[in-house]
């Protein structure tokens, strides 16, 4: 035994505590003993010494003395099979007055190798509850909490009861933990992830899912992580009806899909409302080399590209069979069936938008034939894409015609019943000349009465707005 000015460790509540005596070469010449006397059968005499040195040893601050008595404890323990003892002794070192944080880490470690070693699970589940006790709360110890953890949510999955699995999982704040490795941590937040997503609960595992970052599948030999990820979030899209995005999971995971993946894109993302995201997305997946591989999913999505009207009996005639065929439309299942009324949607809003192309005005009955809908049918599908901001129209349900704006030399113009002559005025040499005269700066305040192009909207039918 000496004294030093060295340091000895931490304490309990973080503070660095100078360690006063050095018992190391005590501890060389004690511990083997009273290990011999444990193993000849006197356990408890050797018990009473190691705690008789602990508390000089943690006193004295020599935290690497106090962790080997602190291990060796442990082992005897667990040599001798009293499971018992081990859990009430492990609680009872935690606790001791100013004990070494250093001193608990290994003891903590030693007893985690001791988990899988138990005779059966009742005494493996005490060990953990018993060690997820003393590390609860303390950082220095959270990596060691997380993984016992983890083994303990996977017990009462295969007992079957998923939801205290799920339960018990939620509680590791992952990303908070400094002290873990990136690839564990991915690895954690994704059980989270699958043991919500086996309960249904969609929010949280949404939530949870953005504690990744993606830019972590970059990284070397990530590629299982990556598609246990991304097969995570399809699920979740999938039910959420956010057929963009589950295209986006489905491109994100690469070759490595296969044949499944490209198929996936293909199918949610004709499913996927119209919007400038998904047109540049429709193109971007018509030029991947990898679509030849697969020509009937490549002509489907071309249908959405070309800008034709696309009738829907004849890409049932020719594409309903593939398509089932798939479990994206498996009509035994509920969302398989939305699906397809969801394509079949997408059709009609693929239509109207053509003839938002063509047409200035149409019929509400011509569009209704074209669509292969009834009147209300049509007219509520227009509405939708107007107030969705993909086509303006305007209906006149008197006249029962439908008007589309379009857009002409910079100027958007909409073609009502008189809008023809207007149109006609300004498209004219002489109107574009009157345009230019009734826009430059008056000299006077009565310059617009005595504008040419005034009289010339008189004539037209146009009078001065109220």
């Amino acid at each position: 035994m000496t004294t030093n000015g060295d340091i000895g460790g931490f304490d309990a509540g973080g503070k660095i505590v100078k360690m006063e005596v050095d018992y190391s070469t005590t501890c060389d010449e004690k511990i083997p003993m009273w290990k011999s006397w444990a193993s000849k059968g006197r356990v408890q005499e050797a018990i009473d010494q190691l705690l008789s040195l602990e508390k000089q040893t943690r006193t004295g601050a020599d935290m690497a003395s106090t962790s080997r008595i602190l291990m060796a404890i442990v082992q005897i323990f667990y040599e001798a099979k009293n499971w018992t003892a081990l859990n009430d002794h492990i609680v009872l070192l935690s606790k001791r007055r100013s004990q070494l944080k250093q001193a608990v880490v290994r003891m903590v470690q030693e007893c985690c190798t001791y988990v899988d070693k138990t005779p059966d699970k009742e005494t493996k589940i005490k060990l953990i509850e018993t060690l997820r006790t003393i590390t609860e709360g303390k950082i220095y110890v959270e990596v060691e909490r997380a993984r016992l953890t983890h083994i303990l949510a996977k017990i009462r999955e295969e007992e079957g009861n998923v939801a205290e699995a799920a339960k018990i999982i939620q509680e590791l704040q992952v990303e908070t933990y400094g002290s873990m490795d990136k690839r564990e941590k991915v690895e954690l937040i994704l059980e989270q992830m699958r043991l919500c997503l086996a309960i249904k609960d969609y929010i949280r595992t949404q939530i949870i899912s953005k504690k990744i970052n993606t830019k972590f599948f970059e990284e070397e030999d990530t590629q299982k992580l990556k598609e246990k990820f991304y097969r995570l979030m399809i699920a979740v899209d999938q039910h959420n009806g956010s057929y963009l995005s589950v295209c986006r999971h489905f491109r994100a995971l690469g070759t490595a899909g296969g044949s499944d993946a490209l198929i996936g894109s293909v199918v949610f993302l004709i499913l996927a409302p119209y919007d400038n995201e998904q047109a540049d997305l429709t193109h971007r997946l018509n030029e991947d080399k990898e679509l030849d591989k697969l020509p009937e999913y490549k002509q489907l999505l071309g249908l959405f590209i070309n800008p034709e009207i696309i009738r829907w009996n004849s890409l049932c005639t020719n594409y309903e069979k593939m398509l089932k065929s798939t479990h994206f439309f498996d009509s035994a299942d509920e969302k398989g069936q939305e699906r397809w009324n969801d394509l079949k949607n997408r059709v009609v809003e693929h239509n109207i938008r053509i003839m938002s192309m063509y047409y200035t005005r149409i019929t509400l009955r011509r569009m209704s034939e074209l669509l292969g809908l009834g009147a209300a049918e049509a007219e509520e599908a227009l509405s939708q894409l107007v107030v969705s901001g993909v086509v303006r129209a305007k209906i006149d349900r008197p006249a029962g015609i439908v008007h589309f704006r379009f857009t002409e030399g910079g100027r958007t113009t909409h073609v009502g019943a008189d809008g023809g002559e207007l149109h006609a005025l300004w498209t004219t040499p002489e109107g574009s000349r009157l345009s230019i005269g009734c826009h430059r700066k008056p000299s006077r305040v009565g310059f617009l009465s005595s504008c040419p192009a005034r009289s010339q909207l008189a004539a037209a039918g146009w009078s001065k707005r109220s």
